[in-house]
């Protein structure tokens, strides 16, 4: 039986975090697309939700529930609905913390798990994406290979969120055959962080290219060591969030867009009454909710354990396509006034773009 309605629980989650993102995000998104830089007082407020750590175990500090990627997927369209940027840097220690509750070892995760679960954001990335024309996360360049009880690995990273300021980055490598995530602290010899990346669009999130050079790692930091690496499993879940970011920016852009219609006038009577207009802003509406049908299609697929990968690939396919052409569309009502700054569709549409370029910038 489908269920399309949300549990007391769930409801609680979503509106919680809609009351933080209508308090700290919304007036403030423009400033800190202009200025580059998301403040760290907004970023500890939403630390202090206890999103990424619910799922950790009490005995490494964290609130040991269980996990539901259903309530992750309703947080992230939340944050995403106030800014793109502000939902990715809020939920980056997820993305280092997932693999390693799912796929590390008992000394990995109790060496590692408190590193994230402390009072203060903490500094914890992941860096997947590669400079490479039609990167495909399955095939990729960075290698891991075996020497001496470590792995050395070599390759090239780009748009790594936050990697300047992170204390350890997960980086995915293939090694053995297969592809494997290595957790490796800043620092380390060979492992290098370059200049901040200037991005057409996520303008307050932080980016960064990461080289790799002989950059050599203990064979303990390897996570999931043995013939199941869990490596497609992190892709599902983290295709799933890209798909409930991509959800809150179209939601975002709709309801902008609706409103615009209703109360901007031109011939004596709102734009809305159009009926190219009323039409685009209609398709808006269904494409929005289809979208976010098949998230939680993919996410509910995910909490019952099953296997994900055809549900959450289709969801952030969808979401690659519908992000652009709806918040395009947003541009498009609001006419000459859609592509000034201060109206946030420009900024909508110009943060699309990143949910097709970007592999994983959440995980659920």
């Amino acid at each position: 039986m489908v269920q399309f309605s949300l549990s007391k629980q769930q409801k609680m989650i979503k509106d919680e975090v809609a009351r933080v993102v209508r308090d700290l995000v919304v007036e403030n998104a423009h400033d800190m697309d202009e200025s580059g830089e998301i403040p760290p007082e907004t970023l500890q407020k939403i630390w202090e939700l206890g999103l990424c750590i619910s799922q950790v175990p009490e005995t490494y500090g964290g609130f040991g529930l269980a996990a539901s990627p259903l309530e992750n997927v309703l947080a992230i369209e939340e944050l995403a609905y106030g800014d793109v940027s502000v939902a990715v840097a809020a939920l980056l220690p997820s993305l280092f913390i997932v693999p390693i509750m799912e796929m590390g070892t008992p000394a990995q995760q109790e060496k590692f798990l408190p590193l994230a679960c402390t009072e203060n954001y903490p500094g914890l990335t992941l860096a997947l994406n590669e400079p490479a024309i039609g990167f495909d996360p399955v095939r990729l360049n960075t290698t891991a290979t075996r020497d001496n009880g470590a792995y050395v690995l070599n390759g090239t990273k780009c748009l790594v969120p936050y990697a300047a300021r992170a204390s350890h980055i997960l980086v995915a490598a293939a090694a053995d055959g297969e592809n494997r995530l290595f957790i490796v602290e800043n620092g380390t010899s060979g492992l290098s962080v370059g200049e901040r990346e200037k991005n057409m669009g996520l303008a307050a999130l932080e980016t960064f290219g990461v080289s790799l050079e002989n950059c050599r790692v203990p064979e303990e930091n390897c996570l999931a060591p043995g013939e199941n690496t869990g490596y497609e499993t992190v892709l599902s879940r983290a295709r799933t969030a890209m798909a409930a970011l991509g959800t809150g920016l179209v939601r975002a852009s709709y309801d902008f867009a609706r409103q615009y219609a209703k109360t901007r006038q031109q011939f004596g009577e709102p734009i809305g009454c159009r009926q190219a207009v009323a039409f685009t802003v209609a398709e808006m509406a269904y494409e929005t909710d289809a979208l976010r049908f098949m998230t939680w299609r993919a996410a509910s697929s995910l909490e019952a354990g099953n296997d994900a990968k055809r549900h959450s690939y289709l969801a952030k396919l969808y979401a690659d396509e519908m992000t652009t052409k709806l918040t395009d569309y947003g541009v498009q009502v609001l006419g000459g006034h859609g592509y000034i700054r201060d109206y946030p569709v420009e900024r909508y549409y110009r943060n699309a773009r990143g949910i097709g370029n970007f592999e994983a910038l959440a995980i659920v």
